[in-house]
């Protein structure tokens, strides 16, 4: 009876510690650093850097059509302008952090003469390069996914990062054409396109 009783015991013992091991939640991805080496926080601004520095200048607003709305890219150099900073909004409510492969809303966080949001969108594939380009402004369907990025660790290593579409965490069961942000140059103006190159960045806390 008693070794009944004991195995009975362990039984119990084993069942709870099975149920309390699947009832952890798995560790969060690690949390993308800034150029200082400190997490990316939700509401603070930064400026995107290329990490190649003869790979353009600082990601900024573009005017490519000289109407809106405003297209997401580069400047042509460091020394050509100081770029646009971006604030970083978690796609997941109550994260704090921008964590490596998770859906974040990036805006641009400065004003320009189109009456829209500056909020980066997948937008439209350039006819020429079969490349699908970033602009600016709010995805008016139900789940808004082309205006979620995602940040990944760049192959080179380092606090060096690659931004990417791919917004599985706002649609689980959706289908994307997922892509690697790069870009690409158009009548001397650096805009920002899926499907190609790929820029590696850094990301620097706007003082």
């Amino acid at each position: 009876m008693k070794s009944m009783r004991l195995i009975g015991s362990l039984s119990c013992i084993m069942l709870v510690m099975a149920i309390s091991a699947v009832a952890q939640p798995s560790s969060s991805p690690a949390p993308v650093l800034d150029s200082a080496g400190r997490p990316i926080q939700r509401g603070v601004e930064y400026y995107i850097n290329p990490a190649i520095t003869d790979n353009g200048g600082r990601f900024t607003l573009i005017d490519r059509n000289d109407s809106c709305p405003f297209y997401v890219g580069q400047e042509n150099g460091y020394g050509s302008g100081s770029g646009l900073p971006v604030i970083f909004t978690p796609f997941v409510e109550g994260e704090t952090v921008i964590r490596e492969n998770r859906d974040f809303r990036v805006v641009f966080s400065a004003a320009t003469i189109c009456v829209q949001s500056t909020a980066w969108k997948l937008g439209e594939t350039d006819p020429e390069t079969k490349r699908r380009l970033i602009v600016t402004g709010e995805d008016q369907s139900t789940r808004g996914t082309a205006n979620y990025f995602r940040i990944e660790k760049a192959s080179v290593g380092g606090d060096i990062y690659q931004i990417s579409w791919c917004p599985t965490d706002v649609c689980h069961t959706c289908k994307f054409n997922c892509g690697t942000v790069g870009n690409l140059v158009e009548n001397g103006k650096r805009l920002l396109a899926l499907d190609g190159n790929v820029i590696p960045v850094t990301f620097e806390r706007k003082a």
